[in-house]
């Protein structure tokens, strides 16, 4: 496969991680990851896991970049998102979600697809079928699978700090 579709690969699975976190879509992505490793391909499991790893992240950088668009306890709840999304466990973004899909689902899945199609850009690999910072030692380029994360939480936290409306102070 050539290295542009390899991206295009890594964007669609990234994305499809944070469609619905952790729900039919999500462990699609991720069995084709695991099938993918199975076969020898290493690439494509790493952009499955950095897929899911960037919405928790993302949203926990919102809470503290755009405190004004958070309620007080979403505020108080957004760092705890830091940890689930480096220990890969995406579902700390349903709470967020739920409550405002319209707006934190497009932030997640574009910083998620973003994420996806930079690890595949970058080369990055992952020998094991989980994520998070467990598995580092099996991440192949680990500073830009770093680097992949940080943008795809960067520009999703940004995109949800844009879309979202000031929360009403009582």
């Amino acid at each position: 496969m050539g290295s542009s579709r390899k991206i295009v690969l890594g964007l669609i699975l990234g994305g499809m991680m944070a469609i619905d976190m952790g729900g039919p879509f999500n462990k699609a992505a991720y069995v084709f990851g695991t099938a993918a490793i199975a076969a020898g391909n290493y690439d494509i499991m790493a952009a499955v896991m950095i897929g899911g790893m960037t919405p928790p992240c993302a949203i926990a950088l919102a809470t503290l970049l755009f405190k004004n668009k958070f309620t007080k306890s979403e505020r108080e709840a957004g760092p705890t998102n830091f940890v689930m999304g480096l220990a890969f466990i995406t579902e700390g973004a349903i709470p967020f979600a739920a409550s405002d899909p319209l707006h934190v689902l497009p932030s997640c899945i574009i910083g998620s697809a973003i994420a996806g199609g930079m690890s595949m850009l970058f080369g990055c690999t992952l020998m094991a079928p989980h994520g998070g910072i467990f598995v580092f030692p099996v991440v192949g380029h680990a500073l830009m699978y770093i680097v992949a994360l940080l943008i795809g939480a960067i520009v999703g936290a940004i995109m949800l700090g844009l879309l979202r409306k000031p929360v009403e102070s009582k």
